[in-house]
């Protein structure tokens, strides 16, 4: 089953959300087969979480503490996620990388506190454009992989392959960039945990829009899309999660 996942970054209100949500149900109450995510502001998943209970569509967090508790101003527990309903987190998305330093050592311990109390762990990784020119894509995937995961099972995770690159300029990686990605990731974590890896699912992300989803999820190893611009509109968002037509 492919995961669609809406990732609305610093956007919508409660009010916003909930014009949203009620627009998008009707929109894709009819989908069985797409498992589909999406991640509002915190402010907004106890409203969210509201609307959408009974039906298709599940919540996930943009960020997590990797402390349930304590004296963190400012920050968000898992406990405090699983009490809104989110049944998913991302983590390590480049945003958070470049704006707020984090490193692979606090999103290891970011994904350790999701998993342990039963949140799935959508992880981001991606390289640059320069990285990219010059060749070192695959280590650096390579390297984000080992430390995000590290001492980590596979399982609950998601792994979302987002070249920086291509994240909200417009630009997407052509389906033959993202597969080879893909298929690099899903080797890699082979030889990571030393066992088949076929279910674990790899998403693309970067500038995925209405456009150009049938094409990436024709790709063998791309099993979903994690969107951001396109997402804010709930009918661009629901031709996504439609892409296979009704």
């Amino acid at each position: 089953m492919a995961l669609i996942v809406a990732n609305w970054k610093m956007h919508k209100t409660t009010n916003e959300t909930k014009d949203f949500i009620d627009k998008f149900i009707p929109l894709v109450q009819n989908v069985k087969d797409i498992e589909i995510v999406i991640a509002p502001p915190f402010t907004c998943l106890s409203v969210a979480n509201a609307l959408v209970k009974d039906t298709n569509i599940k919540l996930a967090a943009q960020d997590i503490f990797w402390e349930l508790e304590g004296a963190y101003t400012g920050e968000i527990s898992g406990l405090m996620l699983k009490d809104v309903g989110c049944s998913y987190v991302i983590i390590g998305h480049s945003e958070r990388r470049k704006y707020f330093y984090e490193n692979d050592e606090i999103i290891n311990k970011k994904i350790k506190a999701a998993l342990k109390i039963g949140i799935n762990v959508i992880l981001c990784i991606g390289e640059t454009l320069q990285q990219r020119e010059t060749g070192q894509t695959f280590s650096i995937l390579s390297s984000q992989l080992r430390g995000g995961l590290k001492e980590i099972s596979i399982n609950n995770i998601v792994i979302a392959y987002e070249p920086i690159w291509a994240i909200g300029t417009g630009k997407t990686a052509t389906p033959t960039q993202a597969q080879q990605a893909h298929g690099f990731i899903r080797g890699e974590l082979k030889n990571i945990y030393k066992k088949d890896v076929k279910n674990v699912k790899i998403l693309y992300g970067g500038s995925v829009k209405p456009e150009n989803i049938s094409s990436l999820m024709q790709q063998k190893d791309i099993d979903g899309v994690l969107v951001g611009g396109a997402s804010l509109d709930p009918e661009s968002f629901a031709k996504i999660v439609k892409f296979k037509g009704e």
